[in-house]
């Protein structure tokens, strides 16, 4: 783990670590996560477990015999992921939307456009086509009836960023 503390992984990482844990047998609780990775020597609070889990998709399924544990969907890409989780990766990576005819270009840091590209996937958005992620940009195509620009204004206020949009046009409304 060369450029990290002991005990400390990167998100990733982390998740990918929870990803086999839920895969190799029942987890019922956040709290038993956390014991989990201890006992691998991952350090880890309940409130960054439950953002990994919900970053991950996971949900509760019912066992044999009723007790419930976490399990994530086999197939992400048919997962449909919760509007606040949008919200949040949204808010958190794109950094400036731009737009053309049918397309949005969403802008992030390098190495995020993947984050924000799988959770457009996942979101089940109406009117989005298909996204293509690079490295700091995500192309979404949109639906030619909803069109770019009013994609564009929508994904601006699901990040947060339409007064900023607004304040650099110096007021004027975009066509």
């Amino acid at each position: 783990m060369s450029g990290h503390a002991p005990g400390r992984l990167t998100k990733n990482q982390r998740q990918h670590r929870i990803t086999k844990l839920l895969e190799s047998q029942p987890v019922t609780s956040q709290t038993q996560l956390v014991t989990l990775l201890g006992d691998q020597g991952i350090e880890a609070t309940q409130t960054t477990v439950s953002r990994d889990l919900d970053d991950l998709g996971a949900v509760k399924v019912r066992l044999p015999g009723g007790e419930t544990a976490y399990a994530l969907p086999e197939l992400p890409v048919h997962q449909i992921a919760p509007e606040d989780h949008l919200r949040r990766v949204l808010g958190e990576w794109v950094v400036e939307v731009a737009h053309s005819a049918n397309l949005v270009v969403l802008r992030t840091p390098p190495g995020s456009a993947h984050v924000v590209g799988s959770a457009l996937d996942r979101s089940g958005l109406e009117g989005v086509v298909g996204t293509v992620a690079g490295d700091d940009t995500v192309l979404v195509v949109v639906d030619e009836q909803v069109g770019g620009a009013t994609m564009a204004d929508h994904l601006r206020d699901v990040a947060g960023i339409a007064a900023a949009h607004k304040i650099a046009l110096n007021g004027k409304e975009e066509d």
